[in-house]
């Protein structure tokens, strides 16, 4: 009778234990896909801080007109450059829109910014040491646009994480592709207008982006 007992406990011992073991295993399976309230959340993240990256992006640019054109007012909606991504979107093209197409895109267009930014705050830090500005007096351009870039960083990873729930070979790119800036030589205005231009479609395209983010959020169901 101890023998049979003992083997007994044994029997429920292991029975248990791989018990345990599956429901382990089945709270990594559900955890390993997201609910569509994560996913709803993470959409309402992405929109927070795509709204709160444009009221930056809008006080440099009112704080970049001052300082580079001489006119917080400036506006010039006439002169483009063609390597930001384009703003005009037909409405119904937009709405059909699939949701990796959209999250593709905006990983993109905002890679896009991000290196036009990039180029504009090393030209403006380089004008700072010739002009020796002192930096520790006030939070100078080159830093409010390190700001901006840091947010379009985490926008883009937050956008790639998403992607990479769509589809696990997606991976985010280790560095921006390489950037081909325009041939044409231009004038210290025009370079200064440039960065203007970058900040205007910037606000604009943040605009078309939150909208993208509250879209994807009302799709995701209960």
């Amino acid at each position: 009778l101890p023998f049979q007992f003992s083997s007994h406990n044994v029997s429920m011992t292991v029975w248990w234990r791989a018990l345990i073991l599956l429901c382990c295993v089945l709270d990594c399976v559900e955890s390993s896909s997201p609910s569509p309230v994560l996913q709803r959340n993470k959409y309402n993240n992405s929109f927070r801080l795509t709204r709160s990256t444009r009221t930056r992006v809008q006080l440099l640019q009112r704080k970049y007109k001052e300082q580079q054109l001489g006119d917080k007012h400036f506006e010039d909606r006439s002169r483009q450059l063609k390597d930001l991504p384009s703003l005009s979107t037909d409405f119904y093209s937009w709405l059909k829109l699939t949701e990796w197409d959209r999250l593709h895109a905006a990983f993109w267009d905002m890679q896009a910014y991000w290196k036009m930014l990039e180029r504009k705050r090393k030209q403006l830090e380089k004008e700072e040491k010739e002009q020796m500005v002192d930096r520790t007096v006030r939070i100078t351009l080159p830093q409010s646009i390190r700001h901006i870039q840091f947010d379009l960083r985490d926008l883009m990873s937050q956008v790639s994480s998403q992607m990479s729930y769509m589809n696990s070979s997606w991976t985010k790119p280790t560095s921006p592709p390489p950037f081909n800036p325009q041939t044409r030589s231009k004038t210290e205005w025009d370079s200064r207008v440039e960065g203007y231009i970058i900040l205007r479609d910037l606000d604009l395209y943040l605009t078309k982006l939150a909208r993208d983010f509250l879209l994807l959020a009302s799709k995701t169901h209960l």
